[in-house]
């Protein structure tokens, strides 16, 4: 299946994407204080262009983290991000909405403003967030950066968790350094979304409880991907159905049927969650009836 980056050159995807997030049903709530029973978190979406197999081509891949085994939901893949730190990205805020660094700029910026003050207020306000934890995880310079849109935030009812993710464009390749957080960075060619043979359902358990009892169609849904190392690396949950919804806002993307025989299974970290009360609480909500 072909998809839409095909036929356009790299400004003409820029400009795409802008527009289509620009103009995309996306509401942000303007609570940014924080609420007792759950944590806001801005996460990256990071994309890069790669050279086409003329040298001339260019197309797009994702470039996620996998989280260390130092981090709850460990051995996930997700973009830079973290929790809300009040002070220092509203501080961060009011530099980046005056042009340094000029992350925020041109149609994205004005696609922002015309959704009005409260909803750009967050919304920068969630960009500086994964901007910050963009630097501290794996050293990406906000210089390096071009923000082109938010997408719909996602409630993580299993780990009391709001992201607001944002998509960002990483303008050149860079000497990566990488945290406590980061085990290692993992580029997923966005054209990968669009082979039925790299769709699969992950059934996931607790490491002491092999008899997996997973969800709807034999698990989750997700996508493997065998990375440049020859590691076999799954995506899926929050950050899965994060970007599957990105390729359906920016090209109208629909998935392909995913083989109900072909399942991973995998099981859960014993650190999944974060500790092990809070683990089993997971696990509770994850695998029910256990």
């Amino acid at each position: 299946m072909r998809h839409a980056c095909h036929a356009m050159n790299r400004e003409a995807i820029v400009e795409h994407i802008i527009e289509r997030l620009g103009t995309a049903d996306i509401n942000y709530r303007d609570d940014t204080g924080g609420c007792a029973k759950t944590f806001e978190a801005g996460v990256l979406i990071p994309l890069l262009f790669t050279a086409g197999k003329t040298g001339e081509e260019s197309g797009l891949s994702f470039l996620l983290s996998k989280r260390s085994a130092a981090v709850s939901q460990s051995g996930d893949l997700s973009g830079p991000g973290g929790k809300l730190e009040p002070f220092w990205d509203r501080l961060l805020r009011f530099f980046i909405v005056r042009g340094f660094p000029s992350v925020m700029k041109g149609e994205a910026r004005r696609h922002a403003a015309k959704r009005g003050k409260p909803f750009f207020d967050a919304m920068a306000l969630f960009l500086a967030n994964a901007v910050r934890e963009s630097w501290e995880e794996i050293r990406l310079s906000p210089f390096n950066l071009r923000f082109l849109g938010p997408l719909p935030p996602r409630s993580l009812v299993m780990l009391t968790k709001t992201i607001f993710p944002v998509v960002g464009l990483i303008e050149k390749r860079w000497d990566s350094r990488l945290n406590w957080e980061v085990d290692k960075l993992v580029e997923i060619p966005l054209n990968a979304f669009y082979h039925a043979e790299n769709y699969g359902f992950l059934s996931i358990g607790a490491p002491e409880d092999p008899s997996d009892r997973p969800g709807s169609n034999g698990g989750y849904p997700c996508l493997i991907h065998v990375d440049s190392d020859g590691a076999e690396e799954i995506l899926w949950g929050a950050t899965f159905s994060i970007i599957t919804s990105f390729l359906r806002i920016a090209f109208d993307f629909s998935p392909p049927r995913i083989c109900p025989e072909r399942v991973i299974t995998r099981p859960l970290p014993s650190n999944y969650g974060g500790g092990s009360y809070a683990r089993s609480k997971l696990l509770d909500k994850i695998l029910p009836g256990r």
